[in-house]
């Protein structure tokens, strides 16, 4: 069960900062935290994988802080979203066999993560009276998040 939740969660996080699930997880692969030999996803523990997912994580919380960068809620950066933490979820779940409840948990947690980021943001930005410090607390949570759930990882 404990690991249906930490698939949920690691999906939030893909809802919140699409790259910075992946990245933690082919990092958490790559260390030997996360067990993916086998599976069609051991891609994320190769050498270079973990370093090019964190390039684009970092791009990624620039580019968001950027006026012109759409809405999460879009069709493509939504259903990406939900994909990326339904496959990350999936690697959570797919040391212990069993892939796609992790991948339903964590494309769940993708949704939650996408419009409760989204809502939570808003209201923060509301609060500041401007999005710049609303923005950097939720990369904040995303990248503590990240690195707290695949620490947990059994």
């Amino acid at each position: 069960m404990v690991v249906y939740i930490l698939a949920l969660l690691i999906g939030v996080i893909a809802g919140l900062r699409a790259m910075m699930a992946p990245a933690a997880i082919s990092w958490a692969t790559f260390l030997g935290l996360i067990h993916l030999e086998g599976t069609w996803l051991a891609f994320l523990g190769y050498r270079f994988t973990p370093w090019i997912l964190t390039v684009l994580a970092i791009g990624e919380l620039i580019g968001d802080q950027l006026p012109t960068t759409p809405s999460r809620k879009t069709p493509l950066p939504f259903a990406a979203r939900i994909i990326i933490g339904g496959l990350c979820g999936g690697a959570i779940a797919a040391q212990g066999g069993s892939f796609l409840g992790g991948f339903v948990a964590g494309a769940v947690g993708g949704i939650i993560g996408t419009l409760g980021g989204a809502e939570g943001r808003a209201r923060l930005a509301a609060a500041f009276s401007k999005d710049r410090p609303a923005a950097l607390i939720e990369d904040a949570i995303a990248i503590l998040g990240a690195a707290l759930i695949v620490g947990a990882v059994p």
